[in-house]
Formats: structure tokens, C-alpha cells, sequence
């Protein structure tokens, strides 16, 4: 690639920011002069039908048409048109200063892939963040954030940022809307990039209408993002809770484990045991197809466990696990029918029989669920590779 003509981009993603993006656009233009940078503005305005476009352009920033809504999708484009090795990125309603960018740019000269504004570092001014935004929403999908991804950002969602455009570039973002915000860090993160973090002040901003940004809708859409992208929490570790409880259950729940349980409690017992087994096993193979899904489908890198372990995932593979459960369970339920036979098919204790039926039943679903799984990702893996065939076509 060759190299950029500009050491710097600010960009700026707009729908109808005529009353403030004047002055943002001056405020980084300041900072351009102020330190010598060789820069430029860029505004990737995303539909606005008031004259923003036409205020930026007078104002001396470059503007990129973006027909496709969305926060993410005026990022996208956005990056795509930047012609500076490094990008900053805000918000064009005066709530960013951006004659301050100093010391996202110290970082991005250091080595920083991406570099951070943190609003609680820096300071809220007040009236800047609703009460909600600032004592849950943030803090919660911060936490959740840090957690799955295991990246220490205090300020998951903060607006201000910069990257190396490069590097970003190459983790291959994808989303639309809101939650662009927590993909570029959730991949970055996963990645391996490095990511700095420095203080950010907050203003108020100063727009005379409701924020893009909805509470409750865009709330849900980060959380539902990190949730999909990090299926452990979701999926694995639930199922394999429930999977260890359901089989750890079987397990005490025998006679000869000596633990005095009365027969009717341990029959009651078993078959909570086989729902919480049944349902284990379905989420962790959910956790595997979603991680599985996200790597073929580019969305997320393959981890190294899923590298190592992929000669044991196969179609056949899954469907001789799960026929070797399906036949156990069904030769167990044929033995306890031979022995229900020989004593000439005479009247059952239900409770003492239902002791040896419920987990040979539970081997039977488990299979036969196993067998739906390998069959399902079988025909995923085709469906890919045919349009796969047809993009390259």
C-alpha cells in the first residue's frame, strides 16, 4: 500500500449536525495548526438534509457521501476514505474537543494500534451523560466487555478515539450500527492489539434535538454484541455447568454410592439431572457452532484450541459420538426390556424401573442431538463454500 499523504485524519460521521459541526471542524483544524501536523478533516455525512455538508465543505473538511445508515456504516466508509496513517475519530456535536488531541497522538506515534478516550479519567461536565448512561449503561457493558475480552478499558463506549488505520483495517469490522463501537475493541482485543488508553473530557453537546442514540435500544444491541461475539459466557460456560450437575447428579444419585437418598427422591431427582444434562449438552454445542460460524464467516480469528482440535471437527466425527450414545442408550433400554421379559413381562415397580430408564433415555437424546449438530454443521460448511465458489466467480 502506498503510504499516506496525510500523517493524521479526523474524521467526523454526521446526520444533521449543521448547528455544531462548524466549529468542530475549526477546533481540529486549530490543532492541525497548532502542532504542524499535516492533516485532514473528514466528514461522512450520513444522509443529513440540512446543509451540513455544505458547512463542512466551506469550512475546508473533505466529505464522503455515506447512502447506507447507520453509525457504523458512516465509520466504515469513513475509514476507507481516510487518507491518514492514523484516524481520529468523534462525534461532530461539540461534546469531543478536538484542539486536545495531543495525547492520542503521542500514543499512535508510540506503537498504540488503538488509543482510547476514557470520559470518567478525564471528567463529565455535568449535563454531558444521562444519569443511566453514566451510572449503568457504561458501567455495566464496560465490566462485560472487560471480562469476555479480557482487555483492561476502563471506557468500552467512549466516542472519541484513534487507531492506526491500518491496523484497523485488518480486523475486518463489519457492524452497522451502535455497536461498531464494541466491535473495534472486542476484535482488537482478540486480535492481540495494543490499546492505551488517555483522559477525556466530556461536554455537554450542543445540539437543539435528541441524540442519535437511544438508551434502552442501543443498550441492548452492545450487549447483545458482546454476548453473540464471546459465546463462552452465553453458552459454554452455563452448559458446562449444567453438564457437569446433570452428570455428577447420575453419578451420586446411585445406589452404590452409598449417600441415603430415598428411592421415590432419587427417581424424582434424575430427571431434573437429565434436563439439566440434556440442556448442557445443547449449549455447549451452541458455543461451539457460534465461535465455529464467527471463524468461517471471517467475523472472529480462530482461536488455538479450535486449531488444534480441528481433525476431531468433522461430520464424521459427530455423527459416530453421537450414534455410539444413541446405541448405548438403546441397548441399555433393550437389556432392561430383556429383563423385564424373562420375568414374564409382569407388573413394574415404576419408581425402581424409571432408576435405569431415565439415563439411558438422557444417552439417547444426547446422541441423537449430537447427530442433529454434525449433520447442521455439515450443511452450514456447504452452504459457506458454495458462496464462497460464487463470490470468487
Amino acid at each position: 500500500m502506498p503510504s499516506s499523504p496525510y500523517e493524521l485524519t479526523v474524521l467526523m460521521p454526521c446526520l444533521n449536525e449543521a448547528r455544531t459541526i462548524g466549529a468542530c471542524i475549526e477546533a481540529a483544524q486549530s490543532y492541525f495548526r497548532r502542532s504542524g501536523l499535516h492533516a485532514e478533516v473528514l466528514i461522512a455525512d450520513n444522509g443529513s438534509t440540512d446543509n451540513s455538508p455544505q458547512i463542512a465543505t466551506a469550512g475546508g473538511a473533505r466529505v464522503v457521501h455515506v447512502p447506507v445508515r447507520g453509525y457504523g456504516s458512516a465509520l466504515l466508509a469513513g475509514i476507507e476514505s481516510a487518507q491518514g496513517r492514523f484516524v481520529i475519530m468523534g462525534d461532530a456535536d461539540c461534546s469531543y474537543d478536538f484542539s486536545r488531541l495531543d495525547a492520542f497522538v503521542e500514543r499512535l506515534r508510540a506503537g498504540a494500534d488503538i488509543v482510547m478516550g476514557n470520559r470518567f479519567q478525564g471528567g463529565i461536565e455535568p449535563g454531558a451523560m444521562p444519569f443511566l448512561h453514566r451510572y449503568l449503561g457504561n458501567p455495566v457493558l464496560s465490566f462485560v466487555g472487560r471480562l469476555f475480552f479480557r482487555t483492561p478499558i476502563g471506557d468500552f463506549h467512549c466516542g472519541l478515539r484513534g487507531f492506526s488505520r491500518d491496523a484497523v483495517r485488518r480486523l475486518g469490522l463489519v457492524s452497522g450500527g451502535m455497536e461498531f463501537a464494541s466491535e473495534m475493541i472486542a476484535k482488537a482485543a482478540m486480535a492481540g492489539c495494543r490499546i492505551d488508553e488517555v483522559p477525556t473530557v466530556l461536554r455537554p453537546d450542543g445540539r437543539d434535538r435528541p441524540p442519535h442514540l437511544r438508551t434502552w435500544r442501543d443498550g441492548w444491541r452492545h450487549l447483545r454484541f458482546l454476548l453473540l461475539f464471546c459465546p463462552r459466557w452465553l453458552f459454554l460456560y452455563p452448559g458446562l455447568a449444567l453438564l457437569a450437575g446433570g452428570v455428577g447428579g447420575f453419578v451420586s444419585l446411585q445406589p452404590w454410592t452409598g449417600l441415603s437418598f430415598s428411592v421415590g427422591a432419587r427417581v424424582h431427582t434424575m430427571l431434573y439431572m437429565a434436563g439439566a444434562t440434556v440442556i448442557g449438552v445443547q449449549l455447549v454445542q451452541l458455543a461451539v457452532l457460534t465461535k465455529w460460524l464467527g471463524v468461517i464467516s471471517g467475523i472472529v480469528p480462530e482461536p488455538a484450541w479450535m486449531a488444534r482440535t480441528r481433525p476431531l471437527r468433522n461430520v464424521e466425527m459427530g455423527l459416530l459420538s453421537g450414534g455410539a450414545l444413541f446405541l448405548l442408550g438403546l441397548a441399555w433400554s433393550v437389556a432392561k426390556a430383556y429383563v423385564w421379559g424373562s420375568s414374564g413381562f409382569g407388573a413394574l415397580d415404576p419408581v425402581e424401573g424409571m432408576r435405569t430408564v431415565i439415563p439411558a433415555v438422557t444417552l439417547m437424546i444426547v446422541g441423537m442431538q449430537s447427530i442433529a449438530g454434525a449433520l447442521f454443521a455439515g450443511a452450514v460448511q456447504l452452504c459457506w463454500r458454495s458462496i464462497d465458489g460464487k463470490r470468487g466467480n
